[in-house]
C-alpha cells in the first residue's frame, strides 16, 4: 500500500484561540507534520509568531514542526528555534548574505536544513545548495499572507527543479506553499512536488480531516 501523500497544515490558518484542538484535528486527519510560517513584517509584509508558539505545542505532538524563517537574519533564530523543538528549518537565499553558512549551522545544530525560495526568484540561485539541504521549500505564491491565489508559473519551475535535482543525482524533499488545493495538488506532484503546505484549503469547509484525505485521494487519482 502506498503511504499518504504528505500534507503538512499550516499554522497561519489556524484559529489561534484554540490553536490545541485544531492541532490535534490536524494530527487525527493524518498530517505529516506541522508548518510554521514566521514573519517579522520585514522580510515580508506581515508579523506571526516566534518560537515560543513552537514551544508550546511540542508536548502535544510527536509529528515534525518545520518552521519557515520569512526573517532577515534567520541564522538569530536558528539555536531558539532548536530549543523550541523544530524539526526542520527552511531559509531563503534572499534574506541572508551568507546563506551557505547560515544552512550549515542548522545542520551543525541537529535540525534538517531547508531552502525557501520566492516566485520571483530565479531558480538558479537553488543549484549552489543542493548539496546542503535535506528539503525544498518552493513558494507558488508571493510569501506574506495566506489564502492568496496559486501562481501558475510554479509547475514550469517544478520542472525545471526537477531537471537540476536529476543532473546533481540529489534527492531532497520538494514542498510547495500557497494556492495548493484540489485542482493544483496532483498536477505539481506530477512535476516533482512531494509534499504540500497546505492553509486555508484545510479549514473551508469545517472539517479538516475530509479536506485533508480529499487532498491526499486526489493525487492518487
Amino acid at each position: 500500500m502506498l503511504s499518504p501523500f504528505p500534507i503538512y497544515p499550516s499554522l497561519l490558518a489556524f484559529n489561534i484561540v484554540c490553536l490545541g484542538e485544531s492541532l490535534a484535528s490536524v494530527v487525527k486527519a493524518g498530517a505529516a507534520g506541522l508548518h510554521f510560517d514566521i514573519m517579522d513584517g520585514q522580510f515580508v509584509p506581515n508579523l506571526t509568531f516566534g518560537p515560543m508558539i513552537l514551544q508550546e505545542l511540542r508536548p502535544l505532538t510527536e509529528l515534525p514542526f518545520h518552521a519557515h524563517l520569512m526573517v532577515y537574519t534567520p541564522e538569530a533564530l536558528i539555536q531558539p528555534m532548536v530549543e523550541a523543538g523544530a524539526t526542520r528549518l527552511y531559509l531563503h537565499p534572499e534574506s541572508t548574505p551568507h546563506i551557505h553558512r547560515a544552512l550549515t549551522q542548522v545542520r551543525d545544530a541537529g535540525l534538517e536544513a531547508g531552502v525557501a525560495i520566492n516566485p520571483g526568484t530565479p531558480m538558479m540561485m537553488l543549484e549552489p545548495l543542493l548539496e546542503l539541504v535535506d528539503g525544498i521549500l518552493v513558494m507558488s505564491v508571493d510569501p506574506g499572507f495566506g489564502g492568496q491565489a496559486f501562481l501558475p508559473i510554479t509547475y514550469q519551475r517544478l520542472a525545471e527543479l526537477r531537471d537540476m535535482l536529476a543532473r546533481h543525482g540529489v534527492s531532497p524533499s520538494v514542498e510547495c506553499d500557497g494556492g495548493v488545493d484540489l485542482t493544483t495538488i496532483a498536477p505539481l506532484a506530477r512535476m516533482g512536488m512531494t509534499g504540500a503546505v497546505v492553509g486555508t484549503g484545510l479549514f473551508h469547509n469545517g472539517d479538516p480531516c475530509a479536506s485533508l484525505r480529499q487532498l491526499q485521494q486526489a493525487v492518487i487519482d
